[in-house]
């Protein structure tokens, strides 16, 4: 049989993860536009469900809590064998700048992330009740091409946040579309951390973009005076180091972009 992944909300990761997984295997992704894609949501998640051996949900939670398993509850799904959720690394809260792995306690602290963690146990709920394993992404912020701080660079809005001693970990795109291939053909179980080997202050991104760019570096500006949406504010609440250990150790994925540095290189070589 055919290896078919279901891939609900199938946008910039989703896209990702069907190139690393190739042409053996088939990807039915989801839209809500009839004719954008090959699964119409959520009229033809029935069909879809019946074809798939493995299932990826890309739909973050939202006040209400999950929206995408109302949908699946109900319809037969007699080939699964796998389940991913893409969460965030927000579900193990603040570590003061200390590093953790997978095996870290879950603490969120933002309403984000709690909303995360919740949807989790929900998933794992479902999967426990098909029988199927269950991986659970604690995915960094993902950056990849028409989607990093060349873009705000461009634009002439980018800020050079200062907020001593925060840092953050980020994935390259093709870097995580590699890894939740690989999770899938392995059916990976539990708790994956999905991030980069190198934690730094968005503002040393934000220079070496502007160098790679050739631009004037934007001038610093501290956290509390900056201009930030809500969603990007609550990202400087926690601080901590991410170690992706199972992904080196149990899938075997060496990143093309360990660090911000190269995985920016990369987007600007492909001209994006």
């Amino acid at each position: 049989m055919m290896q078919t992944l279901l891939s609900i909300g199938h946008g910039f990761s989703g896209q990702a993860t069907e190139r690393a997984l190739g042409p053996t295997w088939q990807v039915l992704g989801t839209s809500r536009t009839k004719g954008d894609a090959a699964v119409h949501w959520p009229d033809g998640v029935a069909g879809a469900l019946a074809r798939a051996t493995h299932l990826i949900s890309w739909v973050p939670p939202g006040d209400d809590g999950d929206p995408v398993l109302p949908v699946l509850q109900g319809h037969v799904a007699p080939n699964l064998r796998w389940i991913g959720y893409a969460s965030a690394s927000s579900v193990y809260g603040d570590t003061g700048g200390a590093w953790i792995d997978d095996s870290a306690p879950d603490a969120p602290e933002t309403a984000r992330g709690r909303k995360r963690l919740t949807a989790e146990a929900a998933w794992q709920a479902h999967a426990d009740h098909l029988g199927v394993p269950l991986a659970r992404f604690r995915i960094a912020g993902i950056y990849g091409p028409g989607r990093s701080v060349f873009d705000a660079l461009r634009a002439g809005r980018a800020q050079r946040v200062m907020k001593p001693g925060q840092v953050f970990n980020r994935i390259h795109v093709d870097d995580l579309g590699t890894i939740i291939a690989a999770a899938a053909k392995g059916r990976l179980e539990g708790a994956l951390i999905v991030s980069d080997d190198a934690p730094a202050p968005m503002a040393d991104v934000t220079a070496y973009g502007a160098e790679l760019l050739g631009l004037p570096c934007p001038p610093a500006v501290a956290f509390d005076s900056a201009d930030l949406s809500p969603m990007a504010r609550s990202f400087y609440a926690e601080n901590k180091r991410l170690s992706a250990r199972r992904v080196a150790e149990e899938l075997g994925v060496t990143l093309a972009y360990p660090d911000y540095r190269s995985g920016l290189a990369a987007i600007l070589r492909a001209g994006g």
